[in-house]
């Protein structure tokens, strides 16, 4: 079964297992962002970001910038949706009648939604819905695994252990001194 988790994934349900890594500058289809060619899954497909950008300028008239960080704020920093996918679908839904540029200061086309937008919103309400719980989710898992505090103990560790153990007045007993340490912490985490 691969659902909304799609075809990868299928081990531990890390936030990196279940969402693939969207980062700040994350598109939709493109690799995983390190030139590893991963063949990253879409967090939507273009009908589903049509309805997620629908909703978002229901809730208020915004330029193609604001959608990004909007999406980008729900999930946590996990996924922000490319410039090269929003500004075509916002062409695509203005050329629906479903949104329509309002006059706004600077050259940043401001979008509105249409009363053909909403029926379509109403019609689809359960499924927008659900996408924005897709969202919060994929905000939940980012905050749940948000391991900065947690590298940077670990680099001080690794520090600490490269340093002590390089040292010339290593002995056996240091070594089984610094390990004994070493797995009393994991016991300790492991109960926590």
């Amino acid at each position: 079964m691969f659902g909304m988790y799609g075809r990868r994934g299928c081990g531990p349900r890390s936030y990196y297992a279940v969402w693939g890594h969207h980062g700040r500058h994350g598109g939709f289809g493109r690799g995983m962002g390190r030139g590893d060619g991963g063949g990253r899954r879409r967090v939507f497909d273009g009908g589903e970001l049509k309805l997620v950008l629908l909703k978002l300028i229901e809730e208020q008239a915004r330029h193609g910038y604001d959608l990004i960080r909007d999406i980008e704020e729900r999930t946590g920093g996990a996924y922000a949706p490319s410039p090269g996918v929003i500004y075509p679908t916002l062409t695509l839904l203005d050329d629906m009648g479903l949104i329509a540029e309002e006059k706004s200061e600077g050259a940043k086309k401001l979008f509105a939604i249409t009363d053909a937008g909403k029926a379509m919103l109403a019609a689809k309400a359960v499924e927008v819905e659900a996408l924005f719980a897709r969202l919060a989710e994929l905000g939940e898992a980012r905050a749940k695994t948000d391991g900065a505090p947690i590298r940077r103990a670990m680099g001080n560790l690794r520090a600490v252990l490269q340093n002590r153990l390089s040292a010339d007045d290593v002995t056996g007993d240091t070594l089984h001194d610094v390990a004994a340490l070493l797995d009393e912490a994991a016991r300790k985490i492991e109960r926590l």
